[in-house]
């Protein structure tokens, strides 16, 4: 089943659809991204004060940070931008 991205709030709403529309490739990632959260785009598990969290990346120094909800079929974007977000 398909998962639906959300943005946590509006400057990660904001940061997401500039990294959309700066390269061809992102909108590509995200899409196999909702295919799978756990495997695709180099998607992998953060540790730490980020446990519990996902992490992958979009492209060379473009990533994402976000949280998977089965129940709902969501990922919940909380961060995005440079490996900085990290």
């Amino acid at each position: 089943m398909i998962y639906d991205i959300y943005p946590a709030n509006k400057k990660v709403e904001k940061k997401l659809e500039e990294i959309k529309n700066s390269r061809n490739d992102v909108l590509e990632k995200l899409k196999s991204l909702k295919e799978n959260p756990r495997e695709n785009s180099g998607a992998h598990p953060l540790h730490g004060r980020l446990q519990g969290k996902w992490g992958c990346w979009l492209g060379y120094n473009l990533r994402i940070i976000y949280i998977i909800d089965n129940k709902n079929k969501r990922i919940d974007v909380i961060a995005a931008g440079s490996h900085k977000i990290y």
